[in-house]
């Protein structure tokens, strides 16, 4: 009988045991400890010399490093730009005077993010440095202006013509034309980058991907990229940028 009493009570406590431990296991959120190993994202880019847009996907390699594949259409300006308008017609447009072509710089790019430190498990901030690089592809549309043309009758009529320094002048021109005119004749610069940065990951759920990034991008060009009619044409852009990220994670 003993024994037969000892056994009930040992049987018990371990019934007890193991429900106490399912009960634990119930209330442990365990989805926080699944590494998701996929991602992907869109962007918006504002940076030192105009802006653009971003579409990025990413591997985790391992925990801490993550394998990122980006492609960006950015918009290159040049500093020394002034919007003018003609102030002898009332009805003119505002342009740019000096600008030769209006540049849209392409890149394809890939790279690493290295996790520098661990999102706590009630949220915060989770911080990766990264490094990546790639091809550039600036693409360069003319700038076309409305052109004033004085007549026999001393009046004027209004042309469409693409801007040349030599004859167009802040007296004769009345302002910018479509932005659609001047997309037969693009000229393409091929040319590389390079991209360090910092990114501040801020979702409140791991299956969610917010994050805000910063950090300076070199792109070089082995033909110069001519932008102003004044100025010489550059080979590279320094640019410092600021971007922000949405998307998901998945497996």
């Amino acid at each position: 009988m003993k024994h037969f009493l000892g056994t009930l009570i040992f049987i018990a406590a371990l019934f007890y045991a193991g429900s106490a431990v399912a009960q634990t296991e119930s209330v442990i959120d365990t989805s926080k400890n699944i590494l998701l190993l996929k991602e992907r994202s869109f962007g918006v880019l504002f940076h030192s010399q105009g802006w653009g847009g971003k579409f990025s996907k990413g591997y985790n390699k391992t925990a801490f490093k993550k394998r990122i594949l980006e492609v960006e259409m950015v918009e290159l300006q040049s500093p020394k730009q002034i919007r003018s308008i003609n102030p002898y017609f009332t009805n003119s447009k505002s342009y740019i005077y000096g600008k030769l072509n209006a540049i849209f710089n392409f890149r394809g790019s890939y790279g690493i993010q290295k996790q520098l430190n661990r999102k706590p498990y009630w949220g915060g901030v989770e911080l990766r440095f990264l490094y990546a690089g790639g091809i550039s592809l600036a693409v360069a549309k003319p700038v076309y202006l409305y052109i004033l043309n004085q007549a026999a009758d001393n009046k004027y009529y209004i042309t469409e013509e693409r801007y040349d320094p030599d004859n167009h002048f802040s007296d004769n021109i009345h302002g910018r034309a479509p932005f659609t005119k001047g997309f037969g004749e693009l000229d393409v610069y091929p040319g590389l980058h390079a991209k360090i940065g910092l990114d501040f990951d801020y979702a409140v759920y791991r299956t969610k991907l917010k994050s805000l990034q910063i950090g300076a991008i070199l792109d070089v060009f082995p033909r110069p990229v001519p932008i102003m009619a004044f100025n010489d044409a550059d080979y590279y852009f320094l640019t410092f940028y600021i971007n922000f990220n949405f998307g998901k994670r998945y497996n």
